[in-house]
């Protein structure tokens, strides 16, 4: 969709979902923003407002589905929506010694719960009008799992397959779908990196690519280029090859609090 004019946003307080509010405010746009700091998203807000949009917030959490549900309807309600882009996502550091269990089972739910529940939401308000587009916001990562995260990774890799299928299912009904998949961008999520981060770029940067594939309807926003032959290649080559390679990539630092993000 060229010019959506009514977009909601999960994850919309900071990274690249903050990136996404201020690159489609303007005049004569409504937009609807989630996220879990109220602070960072009344931020947000106001320099989106400055810019001449509508918004409205809400602090929610999108393993709730009922809560998120009800919020997007009445965002629906308000003014129907053109674009929702579940955003929404976490990661933790494992510091060499493996995830616990708590933090397997909090990725796995905000990362593929929360947007499965985003996407059927809206997905359900859309249809009957046969038109508006999804986006979900999946990783490089979701081409070959990395032991530093391997939550992470699968998370990415079962939003990504699933948003590319359900592009198809819902094309049949008007609806488009997009699946995002950016490799290191500055956010609070990837600040806590001690390591090199190839290609790093800043969050408007990657805003700009991905508003720009999702104003043609792109299936795979994938980016950057030479990053995503990386890992191409990576999910290509034999365990046996790669595994060695991995075993040698640095790691997030561990942490005991989940870094909320895109």
């Amino acid at each position: 969709m060229k010019h959506p004019k009514s977009i909601l946003i999960t994850g919309g307080s900071s990274g690249i979902g903050a990136a996404l509010a201020l690159g489609y405010a303007g005049p004569g746009v409504f937009l609807s923003l989630t996220g879990r700091s109220a602070a960072r998203l009344e931020e947000v807000a106001a320099r989106c407002r400055a810019k001449g949009a509508e918004v409205a917030t809400v602090v929610t959490d999108v393993r709730d589905l009922d809560a998120l549900a009800a919020w997007i309807a009445a965002q629906d309600d308000r003014h129907p929506l053109d674009l929702v882009i579940a955003n929404a996502g976490t990661s933790a550091g494992t510091g060499g010694r493996g995830e616990t269990a708590g933090q397997v089972h909090e990725i796995l739910a905000v990362n593929l719960d929360g947007v499965v529940n985003t996407v059927l939401a809206a997905a359900a308000l859309m249809r009957p009008r046969r038109r508006g587009q999804i986006a979900i916001m999946s990783s490089l990562a979701a081409f070959r799992g990395f032991p530093g995260a391997p939550a992470y990774c699968a998370s990415k890799a079962a939003v990504r397959i699933w948003g590319e299928a359900m592009r198809v299912t819902l094309g049949r009904e008007g609806l488009e779908l997009s699946v995002i998949c950016p490799g290191y961008v500055k956010s609070r999520m990837t600040s806590v990196n001690d390591f090199p981060m190839p290609f790093l770029m800043e969050a408007e940067r990657a805003a700009g690519i991905i508003m720009h594939g999702l104003a043609a309807n792109k299936a795979r926003i994938a980016f950057p280029r030479r990053l995503f032959s990386v890992v191409w290649l990576l999910a290509l080559l034999p365990p046996a090859w790669t595994d060695p390679l991995l075993a040698r990539l640095p790691e997030k630092p561990a942490s005991p609090d989940l870094q909320a993000g895109a």
